[in-house]
């Protein structure tokens, strides 16, 4: 099977699908599914009645893996980036599902005061991780996170405090495994080599911006803190059996459905090859094309776990069809070469 890892299907009464599993950090991390269900916006833009919704329905088709942060969404007028985490919470007490859940949260990208913006997030010194976990534990309601990432770059703390502040975590069991997003792969290898030359936890889950639309080339992305994975980070990823790739924005804020929601940064003669490349292979699967992307990513080399937002149940419908939809080799090939 292309998207690798164990099999499970779960039939919840409105459709049948079968939810592929893989293992993150190699054969000794948790069992998560290959579709990483996003939280950012619960609590904030979707509603909990909603949220809770669309949480029951991801673990009733076999969703295990759930990606949240101790910033979202702080930049929504009134929010103060409690809310993802505190909803979240909620839904796993009432649901008392926690054993259930591979949950991964983010420590780094906080604003210190209410009101301001990343040139004051709260960074990844000693005292602001520790003092982070324990704000997400509480919001949450467990004992610790599954999965625990340097949410961006902070290149003003030494690597060996930020890395030897995290493996703290592991041992004292607030975080199992570690990962980083938005990082350069030269600082994700620097980081790794520090802690395992230290007999510390390495970073082994990677989150990057990625979908199968590329930005055009140099162009800079307009959304703050936001870093686009590179051929660089995917030949590192191919190369290095312990890490997993995890993609955000990979839905691309709906502009698969939606094209006039693609950024203007998308804007280029490539994208209009992709996506011609794109209608045609999701008419031959009779598949919609949010669905191959999803495949695309799941089954590709290296194997990407797609973290998909969605704000109804219908749209999270459509993108766990994904999970069980194979890309023939000659497909994947057209795809990966648009004329």
């Amino acid at each position: 099977m292309t998207a690798g890892g164990a099999a499970g299907a779960a039939n919840t009464g409105w459709e049948t699908y079968l939810m592929r599993y893989r293992k993150l950090r190699g054969e000794a991390g948790p069992l998560a599914s290959v579709l990483c269900l996003g939280a950012l916006p619960f609590g904030t833009t979707v509603d909990e009645t909603t949220s809770f919704a669309i949480l029951d329905r991801f673990v009733e088709a076999g969703g295990t893996f759930i990606d949240t942060a101790d910033n979202y969404s702080f930049w929504i007028d009134g929010a103060t980036g409690d809310e993802s985490e505190a909803l979240l919470g909620r839904w796993l007490a009432a649901r008392g599902a926690r054993d259930r859940i591979v949950l991964a949260s983010k420590v780094g990208a906080r604003p210190e005061q209410p009101g301001l913006g990343l040139e004051a997030a709260e960074g990844l010194s000693a005292k602001a991780i520790h003092a982070a976990i324990d704000g997400s534990l509480r919001r949450l309601g467990t004992d610790g996170v599954d999965v625990y990432y340097a949410h961006i770059e902070d290149r003003s703390v030494p690597i060996e405090e930020t890395t030897g502040t995290l493996a703290e975590l592991v041992a004292d069991g607030k975080a199992g495994v570690l990962g980083c997003s938005n990082h350069a792969t030269w600082r994700i290898e620097r980081a790794r080599a520090v802690a395992r030359g230290r007999g510390w936890p390495v970073y082994t889950c990677i989150q990057q911006r990625y979908s199968y639309l590329r930005p055009r080339p140099g162009a800079r992305l307009p959304e703050g803190g936001h870093v686009h994975a590179t051929d660089e980070l995917l030949d590192y990823v191919r190369s290095e059996p312990d890490l997993n790739l995890m993609a955000y924005t990979s839905l691309l804020f709906g502009a698969y459905t939606r094209p006039e929601r693609l950024p203007e940064h998308y804007l280029h003669p490539g994208t209009v090859a992709r996506l011609a490349v794109l209608a045609e292979v999701a008419a031959e699967l009779d598949a919609t094309p949010i669905q191959v992307v999803l495949a695309w990513l799941i089954g590709g080399d290296p194997p990407i776990t797609p973290i998909v937002g969605v704000s109804s149940v219908a749209q999270l419908d459509e993108c766990l069809a994904a999970a069980d939809l194979d890309l023939p080799d000659e497909l994947r090939r057209r795809l990966d070469t648009p004329a």
